[in-house]
Protein backbone atom coordinates (compact mmCIF):
# COMPACT_ATOMS: atom_id res chain seq x y z
CA UNK A 1 0.00 0.00 0.00
CA UNK A 2 1.59 3.45 -0.85
CA UNK A 3 0.97 7.14 -0.79
CA UNK A 4 -0.97 8.58 -3.76
CA UNK A 5 -0.54 11.69 -6.68
CA UNK A 6 -1.94 12.45 -9.53
CA UNK A 7 1.44 13.09 -11.09
CA UNK A 8 3.76 10.66 -9.55
CA UNK A 9 5.24 8.63 -12.29
CA UNK A 10 9.20 9.24 -11.87
CA UNK A 11 11.55 8.89 -14.51
CA UNK A 12 13.08 5.31 -14.63
CA UNK A 13 16.49 4.59 -13.94
CA UNK A 14 53.01 -13.85 3.40
CA UNK A 15 55.16 -15.84 4.64
CA UNK A 16 58.33 -15.69 3.14
CA UNK A 17 59.49 -15.25 -0.07
CA UNK A 18 57.83 -18.03 -2.50
CA UNK A 19 59.06 -18.33 -6.15
CA UNK A 20 55.96 -17.32 -7.98
CA UNK A 21 54.62 -20.08 -10.44
CA UNK A 22 53.76 -18.42 -13.75
CA UNK A 23 50.14 -18.41 -14.82
CA UNK A 24 48.81 -18.97 -18.27
CA UNK A 25 44.46 -19.09 -19.74
CA UNK A 26 43.55 -21.91 -21.90
CA UNK A 27 40.47 -20.61 -23.41
CA UNK A 28 38.10 -23.24 -24.48
CA UNK A 29 35.62 -22.69 -27.22
CA UNK A 30 31.99 -20.79 -26.07
CA UNK A 31 33.54 -19.63 -22.89
CA UNK A 32 30.50 -17.38 -21.72
CA UNK A 33 27.08 -16.90 -22.31
CA UNK A 34 27.11 -13.02 -20.56
CA UNK A 35 29.76 -10.68 -21.62
CA UNK A 36 32.60 -11.59 -23.81
CA UNK A 37 35.85 -12.93 -22.03
CA UNK A 38 38.51 -10.89 -21.75
CA UNK A 39 41.73 -12.57 -20.07
CA UNK A 40 45.11 -11.97 -20.79
CA UNK A 41 48.25 -12.73 -18.93
CA UNK A 42 49.61 -9.03 -17.76
CA UNK A 43 53.34 -8.90 -19.18
CA UNK A 44 54.39 -6.40 -16.67
CA UNK A 45 53.66 -9.11 -13.73
CA UNK A 46 53.17 -12.40 -12.67
CA UNK A 47 49.20 -13.17 -12.77
CA UNK A 48 46.10 -13.58 -14.77
CA UNK A 49 43.50 -10.32 -15.47
CA UNK A 50 39.99 -11.41 -15.82
CA UNK A 51 37.08 -8.71 -16.63
CA UNK A 52 34.89 -8.52 -13.58
CA UNK A 53 31.58 -10.29 -14.55
CA UNK A 54 28.61 -7.63 -15.17
CA UNK A 55 26.87 -8.46 -12.05
CA UNK A 56 30.30 -7.74 -10.22
CA UNK A 57 29.74 -11.09 -8.05
CA UNK A 58 33.38 -13.17 -7.76
CA UNK A 59 34.07 -16.03 -5.38
CA UNK A 60 37.12 -17.46 -4.32
CA UNK A 61 37.50 -20.45 -2.47
CA UNK A 62 40.71 -22.87 -1.66
CA UNK A 63 41.25 -25.88 1.38
CA UNK A 64 44.34 -24.49 2.96
CA UNK A 65 47.05 -21.88 2.24
CA UNK A 66 45.91 -18.30 2.27
CA UNK A 67 43.20 -16.40 0.62
CA UNK A 68 43.98 -12.58 0.24
CA UNK A 69 41.82 -10.29 -1.41
CA UNK A 70 41.82 -6.65 -2.09
CA UNK A 71 40.46 -3.57 -3.46
CA UNK A 72 41.28 -1.22 -5.57
CA UNK A 73 40.89 1.78 -7.82
CA UNK A 74 41.27 -0.74 -11.00
CA UNK A 75 38.02 -2.05 -13.34
CA UNK A 76 39.55 -6.09 -13.61
CA UNK A 77 40.40 -8.82 -11.10
CA UNK A 78 43.86 -9.61 -10.80
CA UNK A 79 45.01 -13.38 -9.84
CA UNK A 80 48.10 -14.84 -8.64
CA UNK A 81 48.90 -18.41 -7.20
CA UNK A 82 51.56 -20.04 -5.50
CA UNK A 83 52.09 -22.87 -4.12
CA UNK A 84 53.48 -23.56 -0.33
CA UNK A 85 55.44 -26.49 1.24
CA UNK A 86 57.11 -29.52 0.42
CA UNK A 87 56.36 -29.39 -3.27
CA UNK A 88 57.22 -32.20 -5.79
CA UNK A 89 56.23 -30.09 -8.66
CA UNK A 90 55.51 -26.83 -9.87
CA UNK A 91 51.63 -28.03 -10.52
CA UNK A 92 48.81 -25.18 -9.52
CA UNK A 93 45.43 -26.56 -9.63
CA UNK A 94 43.59 -23.58 -9.36
CA UNK A 95 40.32 -23.49 -12.02
CA UNK A 96 38.61 -20.46 -13.17
CA UNK A 97 34.97 -20.20 -14.02
CA UNK A 98 33.02 -17.04 -15.81
CA UNK A 99 29.87 -15.99 -16.76
CA UNK A 100 27.88 -12.79 -17.02
CA UNK A 101 26.99 -13.43 -13.42
CA UNK A 102 29.48 -14.93 -11.36
CA UNK A 103 33.63 -14.92 -11.62
CA UNK A 104 34.65 -17.95 -9.73
CA UNK A 105 38.09 -19.18 -8.88
CA UNK A 106 38.83 -22.92 -6.84
CA UNK A 107 42.56 -23.69 -5.63
CA UNK A 108 42.84 -27.21 -4.13
CA UNK A 109 40.65 -28.48 -1.63
CA UNK A 110 43.07 -30.24 0.24
CA UNK A 111 46.90 -30.81 0.72
CA UNK A 112 48.48 -31.57 -2.45
CA UNK A 113 51.53 -33.67 -3.38
CA UNK A 114 52.30 -33.57 0.73
CA UNK A 115 51.98 -30.77 2.48
CA UNK A 116 51.89 -28.46 -0.71
CA UNK A 117 48.87 -26.03 -0.45
CA UNK A 118 47.99 -22.65 -2.36
CA UNK A 119 48.04 -19.29 -1.91
CA UNK A 120 45.71 -17.55 -3.88
CA UNK A 121 45.63 -13.33 -4.08
CA UNK A 122 43.23 -11.35 -5.88
CA UNK A 123 43.00 -7.84 -6.53
CA UNK A 124 39.01 -6.48 -7.28
CA UNK A 125 37.77 -3.55 -8.35
CA UNK A 126 35.42 -1.73 -5.18
CA UNK A 127 32.16 -1.94 -6.59
CA UNK A 128 32.78 -6.45 -6.87
CA UNK A 129 30.39 -8.48 -4.88
CA UNK A 130 33.18 -10.73 -3.19
CA UNK A 131 32.08 -13.91 -1.13
CA UNK A 132 35.29 -15.88 0.33
CA UNK A 133 35.22 -19.95 1.47
CA UNK A 134 37.73 -21.14 3.09
CA UNK A 135 38.71 -24.40 5.15
CA UNK A 136 41.42 -24.06 6.82
CA UNK A 137 42.93 -21.64 4.33
CA UNK A 138 43.99 -17.93 5.85
CA UNK A 139 41.92 -14.96 4.76
CA UNK A 140 43.47 -11.84 4.64
CA UNK A 141 41.13 -8.83 3.40
CA UNK A 142 42.55 -5.11 2.44
CA UNK A 143 39.55 -2.53 1.48
CA UNK A 144 36.16 -3.02 1.39
CA UNK A 145 34.54 -4.16 -2.13
CA UNK A 146 30.70 -3.32 -2.48
CA UNK A 147 29.55 -6.58 -0.75
CA UNK A 148 31.60 -8.91 1.24
CA UNK A 149 31.29 -12.46 2.62
CA UNK A 150 33.92 -15.07 3.66
CA UNK A 151 33.51 -17.86 5.91
CA UNK A 152 36.23 -20.47 7.09
CA UNK A 153 35.91 -23.63 9.27
CA UNK A 154 39.08 -23.10 11.28
CA UNK A 155 40.89 -20.23 9.54
CA UNK A 156 41.03 -16.94 10.59
CA UNK A 157 39.66 -14.05 8.86
CA UNK A 158 41.69 -10.25 9.07
CA UNK A 159 39.78 -7.50 7.75
CA UNK A 160 41.53 -4.67 7.17
CA UNK A 161 39.32 -1.78 6.78
CA UNK A 162 39.85 1.86 5.34
CA UNK A 163 39.25 5.12 7.67
CA UNK A 164 35.57 6.63 6.98
CA UNK A 165 34.27 3.55 5.50
CA UNK A 166 31.11 2.72 5.10
CA UNK A 167 29.45 -0.83 5.74
CA UNK A 168 26.81 -2.97 7.65
CA UNK A 169 28.76 -5.35 8.95
CA UNK A 170 28.36 -8.79 11.38
CA UNK A 171 30.73 -11.24 12.30
CA UNK A 172 30.47 -14.42 14.13
CA UNK A 173 32.58 -17.15 15.61
CA UNK A 174 30.92 -20.26 17.72
CA UNK A 175 34.19 -21.24 18.97
CA UNK A 176 36.70 -18.62 18.27
CA UNK A 177 37.43 -14.92 18.87
CA UNK A 178 36.70 -11.45 17.42
CA UNK A 179 38.92 -8.49 18.07
CA UNK A 180 37.86 -5.32 16.81
CA UNK A 181 39.51 -1.88 16.77
CA UNK A 182 36.38 -0.29 15.01
CA UNK A 183 35.37 1.93 18.15
CA UNK A 184 38.04 2.13 20.03
CA UNK A 185 41.79 0.07 20.87
CA UNK A 186 41.77 -3.21 20.03
CA UNK A 187 39.85 -5.43 22.48
CA UNK A 188 37.58 -8.34 22.19
CA UNK A 189 34.45 -8.49 21.57
CA UNK A 190 33.27 -12.63 21.88
CA UNK A 191 31.87 -14.87 19.41
CA UNK A 192 29.34 -11.95 17.65
CA UNK A 193 29.86 -8.99 16.53
CA UNK A 194 27.45 -5.78 14.58
CA UNK A 195 28.37 -2.32 13.76
CA UNK A 196 26.30 -0.09 11.31
CA UNK A 197 28.99 2.42 9.80
CA UNK A 198 27.58 4.80 7.55
CA UNK A 199 24.55 4.50 5.00
CA UNK A 200 26.22 3.61 1.47
CA UNK A 201 24.93 0.10 1.54
CA UNK A 202 27.66 -2.22 1.68
CA UNK A 203 27.66 -5.05 3.58
CA UNK A 204 30.25 -7.52 5.46
CA UNK A 205 29.71 -10.81 6.96
CA UNK A 206 32.37 -12.50 8.55
CA UNK A 207 32.09 -16.17 9.65
CA UNK A 208 34.25 -18.71 11.52
CA UNK A 209 33.58 -21.96 13.35
CA UNK A 210 36.35 -22.25 15.40
CA UNK A 211 39.01 -19.62 13.53
CA UNK A 212 39.60 -15.79 14.82
CA UNK A 213 38.41 -12.57 13.55
CA UNK A 214 40.08 -9.65 13.37
CA UNK A 215 38.71 -6.15 12.18
CA UNK A 216 40.24 -2.73 12.22
CA UNK A 217 42.18 0.05 10.41
CA UNK A 218 45.58 -0.14 9.33
CA UNK A 219 47.12 1.42 12.24
CA UNK A 220 46.04 -2.09 14.38
CA UNK A 221 48.47 -4.27 12.21
CA UNK A 222 51.14 -2.31 14.17
CA UNK A 223 49.54 -3.38 17.48
CA UNK A 224 49.99 -6.07 19.46
CA UNK A 225 46.56 -8.35 20.64
CA UNK A 226 48.04 -10.85 22.65
CA UNK A 227 47.41 -9.44 25.76
CA UNK A 228 43.36 -9.70 24.98
CA UNK A 229 42.71 -13.33 23.87
CA UNK A 230 46.20 -14.90 24.52
CA UNK A 231 45.56 -16.37 20.92
CA UNK A 232 46.49 -13.26 19.32
CA UNK A 233 45.61 -12.53 15.25
CA UNK A 234 47.16 -9.82 13.99
CA UNK A 235 45.67 -7.88 10.95
CA UNK A 236 48.59 -8.64 8.94
CA UNK A 237 51.24 -10.79 9.32
CA UNK A 238 48.64 -13.49 11.18
CA UNK A 239 50.00 -16.90 11.37
CA UNK A 240 49.90 -19.62 8.54
CA UNK A 241 51.80 -19.69 5.71
CA UNK A 242 51.61 -17.03 3.28
CA UNK A 243 50.17 -14.93 5.82
CA UNK A 244 51.25 -11.58 4.83
CA UNK A 245 49.98 -12.06 1.29
CA UNK A 246 47.97 -9.03 1.49
CA UNK A 247 50.72 -6.73 1.58
CA UNK A 248 53.30 -8.91 -0.75
CA UNK A 249 54.42 -7.16 -3.65
CA UNK A 250 53.62 -8.03 -7.28
CA UNK A 251 56.82 -10.12 -8.87
CA UNK A 252 58.42 -8.52 -11.97
CA UNK A 253 57.80 -10.56 -14.88
CA UNK A 254 61.61 -11.28 -15.08
CA UNK A 255 61.34 -13.19 -11.55
CA UNK A 256 59.62 -15.99 -12.88
CA UNK A 257 60.37 -19.56 -14.56
CA UNK A 258 60.54 -19.22 -17.78
CA UNK A 259 58.99 -23.08 -18.49
CA UNK A 260 55.60 -24.18 -17.58
CA UNK A 261 54.39 -27.13 -17.73
CA UNK A 262 51.23 -28.29 -19.26
CA UNK A 263 49.96 -29.18 -15.93
CA UNK A 264 50.18 -25.73 -14.72
CA UNK A 265 47.65 -24.10 -16.62
CA UNK A 266 44.75 -22.91 -15.49
CA UNK A 267 41.76 -24.53 -16.91
CA UNK A 268 38.70 -22.23 -17.80
CA UNK A 269 35.30 -23.80 -18.69
CA UNK A 270 32.46 -22.10 -18.18
CA UNK A 271 30.39 -23.89 -21.37
CA UNK A 272 27.94 -25.03 -19.19
CA UNK A 273 24.11 -23.76 -18.79
CA UNK A 274 22.63 -24.65 -16.08
CA UNK A 275 19.15 -25.09 -15.55
CA UNK A 276 16.45 -25.21 -12.34
CA UNK A 277 12.94 -26.66 -12.74
CA UNK A 278 10.08 -27.76 -10.96
CA UNK A 279 7.77 -31.01 -11.74
CA UNK A 280 3.97 -30.92 -11.17
CA UNK A 281 1.41 -33.43 -11.60
CA UNK A 282 -0.93 -32.66 -14.53
CA UNK A 283 -4.20 -33.90 -12.79
CA UNK A 284 -3.34 -32.67 -9.25
CA UNK A 285 -1.06 -29.88 -9.57
CA UNK A 286 1.52 -31.12 -6.91
CA UNK A 287 4.48 -31.45 -7.10
CA UNK A 288 7.01 -34.35 -7.73
CA UNK A 289 9.79 -35.44 -6.12
CA UNK A 290 12.20 -38.53 -5.70
CA UNK A 291 12.86 -38.51 -9.94
CA UNK A 292 15.98 -39.28 -10.92
CA UNK A 293 18.31 -38.11 -13.94
CA UNK A 294 17.13 -40.61 -16.23
CA UNK A 295 13.39 -39.18 -16.58
CA UNK A 296 14.37 -36.09 -17.46
CA UNK A 297 15.24 -35.47 -21.31
CA UNK A 298 16.37 -31.81 -22.54
CA UNK A 299 16.29 -30.04 -25.65
CA UNK A 300 17.88 -27.19 -26.91
CA UNK A 301 15.97 -25.44 -30.18
CA UNK A 302 14.31 -29.03 -30.24
CA UNK A 303 18.11 -30.98 -30.62
CA UNK A 304 18.13 -32.98 -27.48
CA UNK A 305 21.32 -32.45 -25.00
CA UNK A 306 23.01 -35.14 -23.04
CA UNK A 307 22.89 -34.01 -19.31
CA UNK A 308 26.25 -33.14 -17.72
CA UNK A 309 25.21 -32.37 -14.13
CA UNK A 310 21.94 -33.14 -12.56
CA UNK A 311 20.75 -31.99 -8.62
CA UNK A 312 17.60 -34.09 -7.03
CA UNK A 313 15.01 -31.73 -5.25
CA UNK A 314 16.57 -33.16 -1.75
CA UNK A 315 19.59 -30.90 -2.83
CA UNK A 316 19.92 -27.78 0.01
CA UNK A 317 18.59 -24.66 -1.29
CA UNK A 318 20.11 -20.77 -0.40
CA UNK A 319 16.58 -18.91 -0.28
CA UNK A 320 16.31 -15.34 0.03
CA UNK A 321 13.03 -13.61 1.02
CA UNK A 322 12.70 -10.50 -0.01
CA UNK A 323 9.79 -8.29 2.18
CA UNK A 324 7.97 -5.17 0.89
CA UNK A 325 7.50 -3.14 4.07
CA UNK A 326 6.82 0.15 2.00
CA UNK A 327 3.98 2.92 2.78
CA UNK A 328 1.07 2.25 4.95
CA UNK A 329 2.22 -1.64 5.51
CA UNK A 330 3.11 -0.66 9.10
CA UNK A 331 -0.86 -1.73 10.05
CA UNK A 332 0.34 -5.12 8.85
CA UNK A 333 4.04 -5.60 9.58
CA UNK A 334 2.57 -8.31 12.62
CA UNK A 335 1.17 -10.34 9.40
CA UNK A 336 4.32 -9.67 7.47
CA UNK A 337 6.64 -10.77 10.10
CA UNK A 338 4.51 -14.08 11.22
CA UNK A 339 4.90 -14.90 7.43
CA UNK A 340 8.34 -14.40 7.66
CA UNK A 341 8.20 -16.40 10.63
CA UNK A 342 6.28 -18.68 8.71
CA UNK A 343 8.29 -19.14 5.90
CA UNK A 344 11.74 -20.39 8.25
CA UNK A 345 9.93 -22.89 10.33
CA UNK A 346 8.69 -24.76 7.42
CA UNK A 347 12.06 -24.44 5.30
CA UNK A 348 13.83 -27.45 5.77
CA UNK A 349 17.08 -27.55 8.14
CA UNK A 350 19.39 -27.74 5.70
CA UNK A 351 18.41 -24.49 3.33
CA UNK A 352 20.19 -21.46 4.47
CA UNK A 353 18.25 -18.39 4.50
CA UNK A 354 18.59 -14.37 4.22
CA UNK A 355 16.02 -11.81 4.93
CA UNK A 356 15.96 -8.30 3.31
CA UNK A 357 13.17 -5.87 3.68
CA UNK A 358 12.22 -2.81 1.26
CA UNK A 359 11.24 0.74 1.24
CA UNK A 360 13.06 3.60 -0.55
CA UNK A 361 16.05 1.29 0.06
CA UNK A 362 17.04 -2.53 0.85
CA UNK A 363 18.16 -3.39 4.56
CA UNK A 364 19.69 -6.87 5.05
CA UNK A 365 17.50 -7.96 7.99
CA UNK A 366 19.47 -11.21 8.36
CA UNK A 367 22.29 -12.78 6.01
CA UNK A 368 22.42 -16.20 4.73
CA UNK A 369 21.99 -18.80 7.86
CA UNK A 370 20.97 -22.32 9.26
CA UNK A 371 20.53 -20.63 12.60
CA UNK A 372 17.08 -20.82 12.60
CA UNK A 373 17.02 -18.87 16.07
CA UNK A 374 19.00 -16.15 14.80
CA UNK A 375 17.04 -15.56 12.16
CA UNK A 376 13.63 -15.83 14.28
CA UNK A 377 15.24 -12.88 16.76
CA UNK A 378 16.05 -10.81 13.58
CA UNK A 379 12.72 -11.20 12.30
CA UNK A 380 11.22 -10.23 15.25
CA UNK A 381 13.19 -7.22 16.29
CA UNK A 382 12.39 -6.21 12.54
CA UNK A 383 10.99 -2.52 12.15
CA UNK A 384 9.48 -1.02 9.05
CA UNK A 385 11.79 0.80 6.33
CA UNK A 386 10.91 4.19 5.50
CA UNK A 387 10.04 6.24 2.74
CA UNK A 388 8.86 5.10 -1.10
CA UNK A 389 8.72 2.32 -2.69
CA UNK A 390 11.93 0.54 -5.20
CA UNK A 391 10.49 -2.83 -5.69
CA UNK A 392 12.84 -3.01 -9.25
CA UNK A 393 15.86 -1.39 -7.15
CA UNK A 394 15.57 -4.02 -4.28
CA UNK A 395 14.85 -7.27 -6.68
CA UNK A 396 18.17 -6.58 -8.25
CA UNK A 397 19.84 -5.97 -4.65
CA UNK A 398 18.25 -9.42 -3.43
CA UNK A 399 19.33 -11.37 -6.53
CA UNK A 400 22.79 -10.06 -6.33
CA UNK A 401 23.34 -10.36 -2.31
CA UNK A 402 22.62 -14.00 -2.65
CA UNK A 403 24.58 -14.71 -6.02
CA UNK A 404 27.65 -13.13 -3.94
CA UNK A 405 27.02 -14.94 -0.67
CA UNK A 406 25.85 -18.18 -2.48
CA UNK A 407 27.77 -21.46 -2.37
CA UNK A 408 27.95 -22.25 -6.22
CA UNK A 409 27.19 -25.83 -4.79
CA UNK A 410 24.02 -24.75 -3.60
CA UNK A 411 20.58 -23.65 -5.85
CA UNK A 412 19.61 -20.37 -4.92
CA UNK A 413 15.76 -18.57 -5.10
CA UNK A 414 14.53 -15.34 -4.58
CA UNK A 415 11.33 -15.62 -2.95
CA UNK A 416 9.37 -11.57 -3.41
CA UNK A 417 6.42 -10.44 -1.19
CA UNK A 418 5.03 -7.39 -2.29
CA UNK A 419 2.26 -6.01 -4.24
CA UNK A 420 3.81 -4.55 -7.06
CA UNK A 421 3.74 -1.31 -6.73
CA UNK A 422 7.10 0.17 -7.61
CA UNK A 423 6.83 4.11 -7.08
CA UNK A 424 7.35 4.55 -10.89
CA UNK A 425 4.26 3.42 -11.84
CA UNK A 426 1.47 5.63 -12.55
CA UNK A 427 -0.53 7.62 -9.51
CA UNK A 428 2.76 6.16 -6.96
CA UNK A 429 4.22 8.78 -5.15
CA UNK A 430 7.71 8.91 -4.37
CA UNK A 431 10.95 8.35 -5.36
CA UNK A 432 10.51 5.02 -7.59
CA UNK A 433 13.59 2.67 -8.75
CA UNK A 434 16.76 3.81 -10.93
CA UNK A 435 16.79 0.26 -12.58
CA UNK A 436 13.74 -0.08 -15.38
CA UNK A 437 11.40 -2.82 -15.18
CA UNK A 438 12.69 -3.90 -18.68
CA UNK A 439 16.07 -4.13 -17.26
CA UNK A 440 15.29 -5.85 -14.70
CA UNK A 441 13.06 -8.48 -16.36
CA UNK A 442 16.30 -9.26 -18.37
CA UNK A 443 18.35 -9.86 -15.52
CA UNK A 444 15.75 -11.86 -13.64
CA UNK A 445 15.39 -14.16 -16.90
CA UNK A 446 19.18 -14.54 -17.01
CA UNK A 447 19.81 -14.97 -13.19
CA UNK A 448 21.11 -18.18 -12.13
CA UNK A 449 18.60 -19.03 -9.77
CA UNK A 450 14.68 -19.44 -9.83
CA UNK A 451 12.05 -15.96 -8.89
CA UNK A 452 9.14 -16.60 -6.95
CA UNK A 453 6.65 -14.02 -6.63
CA UNK A 454 4.07 -13.58 -3.66
CA UNK A 455 1.22 -10.71 -4.78
CA UNK A 456 -0.28 -9.74 -2.15
CA UNK A 457 -3.71 -7.68 -3.32
CA UNK A 458 -3.96 -4.06 -1.98
CA UNK A 459 -6.62 -2.86 -4.29
CA UNK A 460 -9.29 -0.54 -2.70
CA UNK A 461 -12.27 1.25 -4.21
CA UNK A 462 -10.52 4.41 -5.88
CA UNK A 463 -12.37 8.02 -4.71
CA UNK A 464 -10.13 10.27 -6.41
CA UNK A 465 -8.30 10.81 -9.20
CA UNK A 466 -4.88 10.93 -6.97
CA UNK A 467 -5.95 7.68 -5.80
CA UNK A 468 -4.00 4.82 -7.51
CA UNK A 469 -6.46 3.42 -10.23
CA UNK A 470 -7.53 0.17 -10.65
CA UNK A 471 -5.33 -0.63 -14.47
CA UNK A 472 -2.31 0.66 -11.52
CA UNK A 473 -3.25 -2.21 -10.00
CA UNK A 474 -3.50 -4.60 -12.72
CA UNK A 475 0.31 -3.89 -14.62
CA UNK A 476 1.02 -4.33 -10.79
CA UNK A 477 0.13 -7.93 -10.57
CA UNK A 478 0.91 -8.73 -14.26
CA UNK A 479 4.51 -7.69 -14.05
CA UNK A 480 4.61 -10.01 -10.53
CA UNK A 481 3.41 -12.56 -12.62
CA UNK A 482 5.95 -11.58 -15.11
CA UNK A 483 8.82 -11.87 -13.50
CA UNK A 484 7.82 -15.13 -11.65
CA UNK A 485 7.35 -16.75 -14.99
CA UNK A 486 10.62 -15.53 -16.51
CA UNK A 487 12.48 -16.52 -13.40
CA UNK A 488 11.33 -19.88 -13.87
CA UNK A 489 9.54 -19.96 -10.57
CA UNK A 490 5.58 -19.88 -9.77
CA UNK A 491 3.81 -16.75 -9.04
CA UNK A 492 1.06 -16.60 -6.18
CA UNK A 493 -1.64 -14.58 -5.64
CA UNK A 494 -2.40 -13.21 -1.97
CA UNK A 495 -6.19 -11.89 -1.66
CA UNK A 496 -5.40 -10.96 2.20
CA UNK A 497 -2.63 -10.48 4.37
CA UNK A 498 -3.89 -13.24 6.60
CA UNK A 499 -3.16 -15.93 3.52
CA UNK A 500 0.70 -14.78 3.66
CA UNK A 501 1.42 -17.60 6.28
CA UNK A 502 -0.10 -20.34 3.93
CA UNK A 503 1.04 -18.88 0.92
CA UNK A 504 4.75 -19.15 2.51
CA UNK A 505 3.98 -22.97 3.03
CA UNK A 506 3.01 -23.68 -0.64
CA UNK A 507 6.29 -21.56 -1.58
CA UNK A 508 8.46 -24.28 0.19
CA UNK A 509 6.63 -27.15 -0.59
CA UNK A 510 6.76 -26.34 -4.49
CA UNK A 511 10.59 -25.52 -3.72
CA UNK A 512 10.87 -29.38 -2.66
CA UNK A 513 9.93 -30.05 -6.29
CA UNK A 514 12.67 -28.38 -8.01
CA UNK A 515 15.56 -30.27 -9.62
CA UNK A 516 18.81 -28.58 -10.90
CA UNK A 517 19.94 -29.72 -14.65
CA UNK A 518 23.21 -28.60 -16.37
CA UNK A 519 24.77 -29.44 -20.33
CA UNK A 520 27.36 -28.16 -22.53
CA UNK A 521 25.12 -27.27 -25.72
CA UNK A 522 26.28 -29.00 -29.39
CA UNK A 523 25.55 -25.78 -30.54
CA UNK A 524 28.75 -23.71 -29.99
CA UNK A 525 28.41 -20.60 -31.33
CA UNK A 526 28.15 -17.37 -29.33
CA UNK A 527 25.70 -15.36 -31.54
CA UNK A 528 23.52 -13.26 -28.50
CA UNK A 529 20.42 -14.92 -30.09
CA UNK A 530 17.72 -16.99 -27.96
CA UNK A 531 18.12 -20.46 -27.54
CA UNK A 532 14.59 -22.17 -26.51
CA UNK A 533 15.14 -25.12 -24.09
CA UNK A 534 12.33 -27.44 -23.39
CA UNK A 535 12.28 -30.63 -20.67
CA UNK A 536 10.32 -33.07 -21.06
CA UNK A 537 9.07 -36.70 -18.67
CA UNK A 538 8.19 -39.83 -21.12
CA UNK A 539 8.39 -42.36 -18.33
CA UNK A 540 5.76 -39.92 -16.65
CA UNK A 541 3.36 -38.48 -19.03
CA UNK A 542 1.34 -36.45 -16.38
CA UNK A 543 3.93 -34.67 -15.31
CA UNK A 544 4.66 -30.93 -16.26
CA UNK A 545 8.16 -29.37 -16.30
CA UNK A 546 8.21 -25.53 -15.27
CA UNK A 547 10.98 -23.52 -15.49
CA UNK A 548 12.57 -21.11 -17.43
CA UNK A 549 12.34 -21.00 -21.28
CA UNK A 550 16.07 -20.48 -22.40
CA UNK A 551 19.16 -18.24 -22.67
CA UNK A 552 21.16 -15.53 -24.61
CA UNK A 553 24.00 -17.29 -26.46
CA UNK A 554 26.36 -14.55 -25.71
Amino acid sequence: MKKFSQNARQPARHAPFLAPVCILLLLLPGVTYGARLQSTVDARNAGLRLDLPSSGNVRVESGCGTIGVEAWNENYVFVEATTTGAVASRTIPVRIERTERLLAIGAAGEAVKGSACIDVKLRVPARAQVEIAGASAEVHISGLPRALSAQTTTGNIHLEIPPFSDADMMAETPHGTIITALDGPAHSVGPTYTAHLGSDGRTVHLRSESGHITIGSPAMSDGDTSSQTGKPPTLIGGTGRGSAIVNTPIPKSQDLPQEVGEDEIIRVDTNLVTFNVSVVDRASNRGLAGLAQSDFRLYEDGVEQRLAHFESSTAPFDLLLLLDLSGSTGRVTDLIRAAALRFVAVARSQDRIAIIAFASAARIISPLTTDREALRASIKAMEPPKGSTKLYDSIAFAMDQLAAYSKDSRRRAVVVMSDGLDSTLPNVTGEGSTLPYDTLRRYVQEYDGVLYTMWVNTEYESLSTLDIQPETFALAHDRMKELANVGGGVFYEVQRYEDLAGTCERVIEDLGTVYNLAYRPTNKTRDGSWRTIRVTLPQHPNAVARGKHGYYAK
